[in-house]
Order: C-alpha cells, then sequence, then structure tokens
C-alpha cells in the first residue's frame, strides 16, 4: 500500500510538470505571433529617417518644405512614399523669395486658397521613379507623366542639351536621391492651368466688386423709409455720377434763360438731376436722413426737379445724419414742420464752396435768400469755413460739393438751421412813447387886455387868460 501511494504522486507530478511545460511553450509562442502581426503594418505606416520627404524637410529647398508644411500635405506625401517611389521637383529658393509675383504669393497663403496652394505643390510630384538618366535624349521627343495632382507635366530636353520640366529648367538633378525617391531641383515654380484660371479670375472679381452697381433709391415697403446700403466709396471722395451736357455756362444768382422741357429745346430734366444728386448722398454715406425727408416724409424733391426744370437753379444745405438725430419730437410733430425746416436748407442761386467762401471773406455776413420766405440765412467766415446761422443754431460746411451739375448744388453742413423768431419780449422792451400835449401860445394884443382885465380883477371870467 505503501508503493501504491507513493506511485501514484509521482505520475501526478510528472503529468503536472508536462502540462506546465506545454503551456508554458505556447503562452511563450503567442507574443511571437502577435508582435510579427502587429510590426507589419507599423512598418508599413511609419516614414524611414532615410526617406525622401525627411531629406526634402532637412534640404536647402526650405521654402518648398514650409509651403507643404502650410498646406497640410506631409500626409498626403507619407500615404504615397508607402505605396511607391516618388519624383519631386524642387524649385529654388529664390524662386518662391524674389522671383515669384507678391500678389500670387499673397493669393497662395491665404486660408481660403488652400486648395489652390496644394494642387500647385502635388503637381511637382510623380508618383513614380524619375532618374536623371531617364529623361528623353532628343530634343523632338517628350515623356508625359501624371502628377499626384491629376495634371500631367511634359519632361523634354532643349537644344543646348539641358532637361526641362514643361517650362523649367532642371539646375540639379538627382539633387537627393533616396531609396524611395529622388529630388530634382528646378530654376522656377510649376504653375498647373487650373491654379493659374482661379488666381485670374479671382483678381478679375476684385476689380469688379470694388465698384458696387447701384441703382436708384429703394423704399422698403415695411417702413416706408429709404434703404441705407453700404457706401460705394469712402467719405470724401468726388462722387461717381456723370456731369450732364445740359449745364449752366456758370455759377447763377438768378434762374437761368434757357427754357424748360415745354419749351423747343427740351434741355433740362429736373427729375433725373434730382435722383442723381439723392443717389450721391446715399453713396456718398452720413446723409441717409436728408434723403429720406426729400424722398419720402415730403414732395421736396419733386418741388426741386420741376424748378430745375423750369430753368431754376437751387443750393441745398443738407444736414448730415448725426445733425438730423438731434431733432426733437416737438420740431417735427406740428403740420408742415419738415417741409418748413427744410424750405429754410434751400437756396434759390448756385453757389460752390469756392463762390460762398470767397463771399464771406470779401463782405465778412452774406445773406441768402431761402425759400422759406421771407427768413433768410446769414453766412460768415468762421475758422477757414464757412459759417450758416448765429449762435448755437449755427452750423459750419462740413462735406463741401458733394454734388454740382451746374443746376444743383449740395453743400453739407453739421447742423440743423433755424430761422430767428421775432419774440414778444423785444416788443415788450421797447421805450413807450409819451405824447407831449403843447400848450396853446396867446398873441401879444391877448396879453396886453389879460394883463389890464388883471389889473381889475376881471381876468378870471376868460379862460384865455387862465
Amino acid at each position: 500500500m505503501a508503493m501504491e501511494d507513493n506511485r501514484v504522486p509521482g505520475v501526478t507530478m510528472l503529468l503536472l510538470v508536462s502540462h506546465l511545460l506545454l503551456s508554458a511553450g505556447n503562452c511563450i509562442a503567442l507574443p511571437d505571433k502577435s508582435t510579427h502581426k502587429s510590426s507589419t503594418p507599423s512598418s508599413s505606416g511609419q516614414i524611414n529617417s532615410n526617406s525622401v520627404l525627411v531629406a526634402l524637410l532637412d534640404s536647402h529647398y526650405t521654402e518648398l518644405a514650409e509651403l507643404v508644411e502650410k498646406a497640410m500635405l506631409l500626409q498626403t506625401l507619407e500615404d504615397a512614399v508607402g505605396k511607391h517611389n516618388i519624383t519631386i521637383f524642387a524649385p529654388k529658393n529664390e524662386a518662391l523669395e524674389r522671383n515669384l509675383d507678391p500678389e500670387f504669393k499673397r493669393f497662395l497663403l491665404e486660408p481660403g486658397n488652400l486648395k489652390s496652394l496644394q494642387t500647385l505643390l502635388m503637381f511637382h510630384v510623380i508618383p513614380n521613379r524619375m532618374g536623371s538618366n531617364e529623361w528623353p535624349v532628343k530634343e523632338s521627343d517628350s515623356i508625359r507623366h501624371s502628377t499626384l495632382s491629376g495634371d500631367r507635366v511634359h519632361l523634354t530636353r532643349s537644344r543646348s542639351g539641358e532637361k526641362t520640366v514643361n517650362l523649367a529648367t532642371v539646375i540639379h538633378p538627382n539633387s537627393v536621391v533616396r531609396p524611395d525617391g529622388v529630388i530634382h531641383g528646378i530654376e522656377r515654380l510649376l504653375i498647373p492651368r487650373s491654379v493659374e484660371e482661379d488666381f485670374n479670375r479671382r483678381r478679375n472679381l476684385r476689380s469688379i466688386s470694388a465698384v458696387l452697381p447701384e441703382g436708384a433709391p429703394e423704399v422698403d415697403p415695411r417702413t416706408h423709409r429709404l434703404k441705407k446700403p453700404a457706401p460705394a466709396v469712402p467719405a470724401g471722395s468726388p462722387p461717381v455720377l456723370p456731369i450732364y451736357d445740359a449745364m449752366a455756362p456758370g455759377p447763377s444768382l438768378a434762374p437761368a434763360p434757357a427754357p424748360g422741357p415745354g419749351g423747343p429745346h427740351h434741355h433740362f430734366d429736373g427729375m433725373r438731376q434730382v435722383k442723381d444728386f439723392i443717389e450721391t448722398l446715399l453713396h456718398y454715406g452720413g446723409y441717409n436722413e436728408m434723403a429720406d425727408i426729400l424722398v419720402n416724409l415730403t414732395s421736396i424733391a419733386t418741388e426741386i426737379g420741376r424748378l430745375v426744370s423750369e430753368g431754376y437753379v437751387v443750393t441745398v444745405l443738407a444736414p448730415n445724419d448725426e445733425a438730423m438725430a438731434k431733432l426733437t419730437t416737438d420740431q417735427l410733430s406740428e403740420p408742415g414742420a419738415p417741409e418748413q425746416i427744410m424750405y429754410y436748407h434751400l437756396v434759390p442761386e448756385y453757389q460752390t464752396e469756392e463762390s460762398m467762401y470767397n463771399a464771406v471773406r470779401r463782405f465778412g455776413k452774406v445773406k441768402y435768400d431761402t425759400l422759406r420766405l421771407p427768413h433768410k440765412v446769414v453766412a460768415q467766415e468762421a475758422d477757414g469755413s464757412v459759417k450758416f446761422g448765429q449762435g448755437e443754431g449755427s452750423a459750419y460746411l462740413f462735406d463741401p460739393d458733394i454734388y454740382t451739375d451746374g443746376r444743383i448744388s449740395v453743400q453739407g453742413i453739421d447742423g440743423v438751421l433755424f430761422p430767428p423768431e421775432e419774440t414778444e419780449s423785444e416788443l415788450k422792451t421797447s421805450q413807450p412813447v409819451k405824447v407831449v400835449v403843447a400848450k396853446s401860445r396867446r398873441g401879444k394884443l391877448l396879453e396886453v387886455a389879460c394883463r389890464m382885465l388883471g389889473a381889475f380883477g376881471q381876468d378870471s371870467r376868460f379862460t384865455t387868460c387862465q
């Protein structure tokens, strides 16, 4: 029994040791299979330090390498190198620094043109290996290769025997040679036709959009007010509107003698000229409220058009939007108040900045008639400019000659003008008139008679002697 007990544990130990050895062998073999399987994709996904891409980033073609990084093409080029050899045509740094059109370079570096930059750079990469000995030998021969951008390049040889890529000459063939690719140095940048067309199209659109086409003033149907488009030209620029041939011979202080549209010549189209000066106010910027009042709140624009059509001239003193914003509700609520305010800003004369400034310098103060009869607006020189009105209600000539076509002159001012009103206080402060009744004079004969009657005490009976 003792022997049987000793055998059984011995067999059990032997089986246990063999099982452990087998399991240990299996455990040791498993990591080998897993590491072998995982090493295959990693080796294909990683770039070797001897790769042509690493050589490009470390080479003297620094401008091209910088553009590749900005275009975020490193991953695309890594995938291409992982599949096949590549050939890179690298422009020299001078071709990208000094010889490239600055406007075209700005176009490539704009964030919105990233696709064009990527197309341009991939146009310099061929997805196969092209050594310098594979160029055509004869001048008439040509080899076409597709690039990573989808376009094709032509490899030719010039009459002098130089290797060329499209219009660029290869100045450093086999500049960098690596197991997965080769780099050839070229003298200039290769530009595909698609990028060139995109650049020309963007440049043409930019030049066209510099002057936005603007039509007649548009009225918002919801608010019945003029729409306020962005100014097409910066403030201070002359109006971009034509000056018509039917112009007055010069500044006039009286209605022009030429006939209106009812005459035989039909010279003046006042409504068209009013429309033009309203458009100019809107394009100029800062006078939208004035244009709104002339067109929508009142019929003054139509009245000006009729006057101009009949041969009259007018000068408009136009307050800017900041001045119009200071008007209170009480000043505009009374019936006819907007018309009366605008009439005071219309001078029935053709005046320009030069004519008004010369007048105030010569005469000191000049009074101009307005269409708000019988009130006149006073102009005088102040701080090298023309000042209208007096006291707190004065305004300076702020934007001179906004519109001048020989019939209508528009002068921008920085305040709203009001006529000086006569108050009752002025009448009360005037001195009262004293009425002096002169005593009637007596003649010499009556004087003697009164003295004689006085001597007898009878002068009291006669009123003349009292």
